[in-house]
């Protein structure tokens, strides 16, 4: 099964409204060197730990991406997720190569404590 897919215009209106929550999987290197704003991350090698302790709500909208429109760990990512019964999953193939050239913000540095808005997923 092929995974669906959020474009950057719709995955923008959606971060707006304070959903989905955000996952990059990427390793956490790449994640503080810049992430979209609000992104939690998601290297593939500790998914099933980071899912268990921050994504409690297996019906919460989710959209992961990594480096590129080239970059396959999105759609490892999220097809693992699937697997593990999250029911709203979406990938941003574009990745932040596409979000950078849109020249929409990223973060930079550790993650921050959760926003209010992960929060209220994962709790």
């Amino acid at each position: 099964m092929k995974n669906r897919t959020i474009d950057r215009f719709a995955l923008a209106v959606a971060l707006a409204h304070r959903a989905p929550v955000l996952l990059e999987a990427l390793d956490e290197a790449y994640f503080v060197q810049g992430h979209l704003p609000g992104a939690i991350a998601l290297p593939l090698s500790r998914l099933k730990e980071i899912a268990r302790a921050r994504l409690k709500d297996k019906s919460a909208p989710i959209t992961v991406y990594c480096a590129s429109s080239t970059c396959q760990n999105s759609d490892v990512a999220a097809k693992a997720l699937v697997d593990l019964g999250y029911q709203d999953v979406t990938v941003y193939k574009g990745g932040k190569a596409d979000w950078i050239e849109a020249g929409l913000p990223i973060e930079m540095g550790p993650e921050r404590a959760l926003t209010e808005r992960s929060a209220e997923v994962v709790s």
